[in-house]
């Protein structure tokens, strides 16, 4: 097996045991379900994670280095301003959200059980690194005077979640009640995507700006 199989094959396990985590939940999935879903022997699953909780372990670990990654480019981009630089995390936000909808689901199954595990403490450790990215963006945008003072970060990001994964659980009734019944699945997705996306916009506008 070539290096790029062997990461394409890596990469093929943590997705479906990702999206098989996140519906069924940790404690009910088993490393044979995964092994099935993949289509690959246990064996396989061990060599590359060594145990069910190593294999959730790199997914978050995953996420969290994508998350990062596209975080830090937009931060190193001296071409946009403090609010731009906001916006586009926020539209990289919205998309990654709506690609990756199984493991928002994962994420919050395990913030709801609350045990002190060592996937919390990386849960713990992505969210943090993000926050203090998130903050020398803010920072920047206080330096030259067209941010607030006092912003909390946490409550920001909290905000922004928060309304995504609202809207998400509700998103049949939001259809519904703003009769949009005749779009496809697609056409719905990208509704909600440029809407979202939009929404949080504003929101970051009024919480972060000065009042004009």
């Amino acid at each position: 097996m070539t290096e790029h199989q062997s990461t394409d094959k890596r990469g093929h396990i943590l997705e479906v045991a990702q999206q098989l985590f996140a519906k069924n939940g940790f404690t009910a999935t088993s490393v044979r379900d995964i092994a099935k879903e993949a289509g690959v022997n246990i064996a396989m699953i061990s060599y590359y994670f060594g145990s069910k909780e190593k294999l959730l372990e790199a997914i978050f670990l995953a996420h969290s280095e994508v998350v990062g990654l596209q975080i830090k480019s937009v931060l190193q981009n001296d071409q946009l301003t403090p609010m731009e630089k906001l916006e586009k995390l926020l539209d990289g936000f919205v998309e990654k959200y709506f690609s990756q909808q199984s493991f928002h689901r994962l994420a919050q199954r395990m913030q709801l059980r609350n045990t002190d595990s060592p996937i919390m403490k990386v849960l713990h450790e992505m969210k943090q690194s993000n926050l203090d990215l998130l903050r020398q963006i803010v920072s920047e945008g206080q330096k030259k005077g067209d941010f607030k003072k006092n912003i909390d970060i946490p409550l920001l990001t909290a905000t922004m979640l928060g309304t995504a994964n609202q809207l998400m659980t509700t998103k049949a009734f939001y259809k519904e009640v703003n009769k949009l019944e005749s779009l496809s699945e697609e056409a719905f997705q990208k509704h909600l995507k440029k809407k979202l996306s939009l929404h949080l916009k504003s929101i970051f506008k009024v919480l972060l700006k000065h009042e004009p």
